[in-house]
């Protein structure tokens, strides 16, 4: 029996969610049915040890690595109209976003970037049955690549972010199958673009729980030191306006104050880390918040921690969360819109309001009710939080 020729293209393996969660999917599909061509951008990131042997990994194609670099270092290197493109993309992804009053454009910016450098970018030679495109946007999968059925990834939550509508809808007409990696993100986007309700499926993240434990196992030097009395929080995420970090540091402040005896740990990068530090300096907490930076292996940064936290104002599907319950941590998350997707309130997770106070008293409740942090745990360690399932619907999804 011939094997299916299957495309999977992401941007890089750099430290993120959606990169961990393609590691879990290439570590589990079957390479005796399918032949898997990868397909990234750029060669680099934190991950890309951790690629399994199964995929074939493509030789970089120097014009689609520009969207990893810099304008200026893209014309440097001599490509001059892709350059010129993202430059224009700026300027009217920003103009719009004023008209519009868009406080974050920059998921305009990667639309009008992508529409403009479109006709500068190479197509692939190869034909495959199948080409899926893992990170948003598509255009790649849509227009650069012969497939006879195309599959798109959303790891968004479409109720937080403003797109270019015309440009996301001559993207997703393109595809065959939309992918939400939860129910509430299928919805939020469903509810900007009801159209495509008959092809869009959901397929949660794929992850491993052995593997999370195995990593979590390693002794790395880590910067968490216990002390009797003392509460360790932990989170992991991008420094950034989305995962609600400036929230959590206001928080950690109330918590001192009302005599918690605390110290909360941040493993991540992202562009809010001057202003972070700027707002840690200003509330006195250079020795209690601790923004880590970059962890290839954050798990022995979870498993040490004695409150998981995640203060997100919005997230499509935060992989941090289940693997902090895959290591039995209780849970604090902020009631984001897609929270009710993520865990049960009071039962594997406590699901806090999205506001300062609301983390602040979401983690003094779990502090102080042991019976409550006690029944989150057990009732983690019934829970199986592997799902394989997942990798059966995208089989289903190909062979249809």
């Amino acid at each position: 029996m011939m094997k299916k020729k299957i495309l999977i293209s992401s941007f890089d393996l750099a430290i993120g969610g959606v990169e961990r969660s393609l590691i879990g999917l290439l570590n589990h599909l079957d390479y005796s049915k399918y032949d898997v061509d990868l397909m990234l951008f750029k060669h680099e990131g934190e991950f890309l040890p951790f690629l399994p042997s199964g995929p074939n990994l493509l030789a970089e194609v120097p014009q689609y690595a520009t969207f990893r670099k810099s304008i200026h270092q893209t014309v440097k290197e001599g490509y001059y109209s892709i350059g010129i493109s993202r430059l224009l993309a700026r300027s009217v992804s920003s103009l719009h976003g004023k008209m519009k009053s868009i406080d974050e454009p920059g998921y305009l910016t990667i639309q009008y970037g992508w529409e403009m450098s479109n006709p500068f970018l190479p197509k692939l030679n190869k034909e495959y049955d199948v080409a899926i495109g893992f990170l948003w946007p598509h255009h790649f999968i849509g227009e650069k690549v012969k497939a006879k059925k195309r599959i798109g990834w959303v790891h968004t939550d479409y109720s937080n972010i403003y797109v270019n509508k015309k440009i996301e809808s001559r993207m997703w007409n393109k595809v065959d199958h939309i992918v939400a990696v939860s129910e509430e993100c299928s919805k939020t986007f469903l509810n900007v673009f009801p159209d495509y309700k008959e092809k869009t499926t959901v397929i949660e993240n794929i992850l491993s729980p052995q593997m999370v434990k195995e990593q979590a196992k390693l002794e790395v030097p880590i910067e968490i030191k216990k002390a009797p009395g003392k509460t360790m929080l932990v989170t992991v995420g991008r420094l950034s306006h989305a995962k609600g970090l400036d929230q959590a540091v206001r928080a950690c402040r109330e918590l001192l104050d009302d005599g918690y005896d605390i110290e909360w740990y941040v493993v991540g990068y992202g562009p809010l880390e001057d202003e972070l530090k700027k707002l840690i300096n200003e509330l006195n907490l250079q020795d209690r918040f601790f923004l880590l930076g970059k962890k290839v292996n954050p798990y022995p940064y979870i498993k040490a921690c004695d409150i998981y936290v995640q203060p997100s104002r919005y997230e499509g599907k935060a992989v941090t969360i289940r693997e902090a319950q895959i290591l039995e941590k209780p849970v604090v998350i902020t009631n984001f819109p897609t929270a009710k997707s993520q865990a049960r309130d009071e039962f594997d997770a406590l699901i806090t309001p999205l506001t300062i106070a609301g983390i602040a008293n979401g983690i003094k409740r779990l502090v102080d009710d042991k019976d409550l942090k006690e029944n989150l745990i057990s009732n983690i360690r019934k829970k199986d939080y592997g799902n394989m399932a997942e990798v059966e619907k995208l089989y289903q999804l190909m062979e249809a």
